[in-house]
Formats: structure tokens, sequence, C-alpha cells
């Protein structure tokens, strides 16, 4: 009997001696929550995995996409940015990347940041001849505007976006107007999502300017046109984003790629485990926008979104990490 304790305590002991010496090596960690939705849920997540998976001392500091990288690329703080959307800072990245600062651990959203035009699943299902950006440019009578029911109606974002931009250079390019079309601005975020969901209620047919991951393509069946051109990036750049260009051509809308940045140091820093879950961790466009409308429908916050997460998908998040980090996370849970 004498034998069996001795033996249970020394177990004991270097179970909680090499927990002690994860958490030490782990230590103080920083995460990056950005001011929207998928990222707010998913820095929650990080911390919560880090902290009952890892023995992290994790906490959330709030940025944005500019600033955070920004600090990343020159100072190496905060430690973990997981939803990085890097081709709005592409050079600011290449550097801090090249003079050793930060590195990419893979991607939490391997779907991309998708914008562009989309009609509700059923129009396009009723309509399996609308599968383009022209082909929907071919029948304004499906779409008629709520004021003049003579033309279609494309609904836009507010002033000030790029989408709204990319949008009426897109409109311009493919003669929209000579087409029998209007685009309709929306004033708003909130006015934009206004229209759409008072119009897919309603069973209406519309076509309008959307991005993904979001709450509202988690609530509503939505189908992406497609531009019916490659993205040519030199053109992109040249006129479709910029306001003032008188002579844009049709392009096509290119994915946004969306990384997780992490400082240099901290990389180095912790163990191999940790970055290996920072590089398994990505879920599909489709479960963020499920999730973030459970999230909206319920009012919650983004830790109770990583933590409904967590319930509902043992199938996807378990296979990020070791089956004991698994099971101290469920037992947090």
């Amino acid at each position: 009997m004498k034998k069996l304790l001795a033996s249970t305590c020394l177990t004991f002991g270097l179970l909680s001696g090499a927990s002690i010496a994860s958490a030490a090596e782990c230590g103080d960690v920083t995460i990056a929550s950005m001011n929207w939705q998928s990222a707010e849920v998913i820095s929650n997540l990080d911390k919560l995995i880090l902290n009952e998976g890892f023995g992290c001392n994790a906490e959330i500091t709030i940025g944005d996409t500019v600033p955070t990288i920004t600090s990343m690329a020159e100072k190496g703080q905060p430690d973990i940015a997981p939803e990085a959307w890097i081709d709005l800072l592409p050079d600011v990245v290449k550097k801090g990347t090249e003079e050793g600062r930060i590195v990419q651990v893979g991607s939490p959203l391997p779907d991309g940041g998708v914008q562009g035009w989309w009609i509700p699943q059923y129009v396009a299902e009723a309509h399996p001849d609308i599968k383009t950006i022209p082909d929907v440019l071919k029948h304004p009578e499906l779409f008629p505007d709520a004021e003049d029911a003579s033309k279609g109606a494309i609904l836009n974002g507010p002033q000030g976006w790029g989408g709204t931009v990319v949008t009426s250079q897109l409109f311009k390019a493919l003669e929209g107007e000579k087409a029998g079309w209007k685009l309709v601005d929306t004033g708003s975020a909130a006015g934009l999502d206004g229209s759409i969901a008072k119009s897919y209620e309603r069973k209406e047919k519309f076509v309008t300017y959307y991005w993904a991951p979001t709450a509202l393509l988690g609530k509503y069946q939505m189908v992406r046109l497609e531009e019916g051109v490659p993205n040519d990036a030199a053109e992109w750049k040249r006129c479709n984003t910029v306001e003032a260009c008188t002579d844009p051509k049709p392009n096509g809308w290119p994915v946004d790629t969306i990384v997780t940045l992490v400082a240099k140091p901290f990389s180095e820093r912790v163990g191999p485990e940790v970055m290996d879950y920072l590089n398994k961790r990505s879920w599909s466009n489709e479960t963020i926008n499920k999730l973030m409308a459970w999230m909206t429908d319920n009012q919650a916050s983004g830790e109770d979104g990583a933590k409904q997460f967590l319930k509902e998908n043992p199938d996807i998040w378990k296979s990020w990490v070791s089956p004991e980090t698994a099971a101290k996370v469920e037992a947090a849970l």
C-alpha cells in the first residue's frame, strides 16, 4: 500500500511539475482582438484554449487592423493577432517578417475574406442561368427598384467603405446604368443589413454587395455571383479601388488573405505544442457565419461564442490539440 501511495504521489508530482513547467514556458500572453465579431470570438477562443489547455496566462487587448499589425511589425507586441487581414498592410507585414519581428503560422479562415455581389439562394435555384454578374445584369426586370420598377436595383454599402467604391466602379465598368439598373445607397451598415433582412424575409428578389464571414450570411442563405473575369491586380489597384478613376475595367474581386500573426519572441519562447495549435486552428466561413448568427440572435459576447463553439464542435477543435489538452479544455467548460 505504501508503495502504491508513493507511486501515486510520484506520478502526481511529475504531472504537476510538467504542468507548472508548461505554464512557466508559456507565461504571459497578449492576444489582439479586432473590433468585429469573428475576430472577437477567435481571440476569446485562443485565450480559453491557451489558458485552460496549455497553462498560459493569456489576456486580450483591444485593437484594430492597422495599429495592431504595425505594432507587431515594429515592436513585437502584442504576441498574437489571431485574425489578421494582411492584404491591407502588405508592406508593413513584409518588413516585419523580413526583420524577424513577426511570423505567419497558418490561417484561421482558409476560405479567405470574400467580397462581391450576392443573390438569395432561392433566387439562384429559381434562375440557374444566373451565375455571374454579367448574367444578372441581363435581367433588371427580375430585381425591380422599390421606387422605380422600370429599373433593376443593386444594394450598395455606405459611403466610405472600400467595397462600396469597388461596387460603384464595377457597375460603371459593366455599364450597369445603360443596362437598366441603378445603385441604391443604403446609408449605413445597419441600413444595408436591414434592407437585406427585410427583402429576404419577404422572399423578394434582390442583388446586393456583401462579404463573408459575417453573421448575416450565417442566417440567410446567399450565393455569390462570379465576376466572369479573373482578377487583374494592377488594374484593381489603378482604378477599381479608386473612386476618382473614370475608366474602370471589368475585374475579378480578389479574395483577402487572412492569417494568424505571431510575434517572433513569443514563437521562440513557447513550446512547439502551442505553435502547433495556432498553426492548425482554423474554421470555414460557413462555420463562423453560423456561429456569428447564433451570437447575434442571442446577443452573445466573444467569450460566449467561443464557449458555444467548443461545446457544439468537438469534432473540429479536438483535431487542433492533443487528447490531454482537449481533456483540460473540456473540464474547464
